[in-house]
């Protein structure tokens, strides 16, 4: 990873629902998660504009489902962050420990 080439907080969040979802990582389930994990609300344009931008960059990556009869013969994407994608996000979270490592008693609240 080029240095200082982190994911954007959005595209951050969307890996990170990926991952919680592990197999189960298709578009609206995701969608799900960030809604109910993060409080984000986003369209699903939106959320893949930001599946294309992180492929593009090697982070996600995709298999596509049979269509079944119950979906109304359409088929459904599940995505998985890849090996870089996992890097990428490390990298940014130990970038952002470090960050915040001492900032408790600046933000009003106690030291941990």
């Amino acid at each position: 990873m080029p240095p200082g080439a982190f994911p954007g907080e959005f595209e951050q969040m969307v890996l990170l629902a990926i991952l919680r979802l592990g197999e189960e990582a298709n578009a609206l389930a995701i969608l799900r998660e960030l809604d109910d994990q993060a409080g984000r609300r986003v369209s699903r344009g939106t959320l893949y504009k930001t599946l294309d931008r992180l492929e593009s960059k090697g982070y996600v990556a995709w298999t596509q489902e049979e269509a079944t009869p119950e979906r109304g013969g359409h088929a459904r994407r599940l995505f998985r962050v890849s090996p870089d994608g996992i890097e990428v996000l490390r990298a940014s979270r130990d970038a952002l420990h470090r960050l915040w490592s001492g900032l408790d008693p600046v933000l009003g609240r106690p030291a941990t």
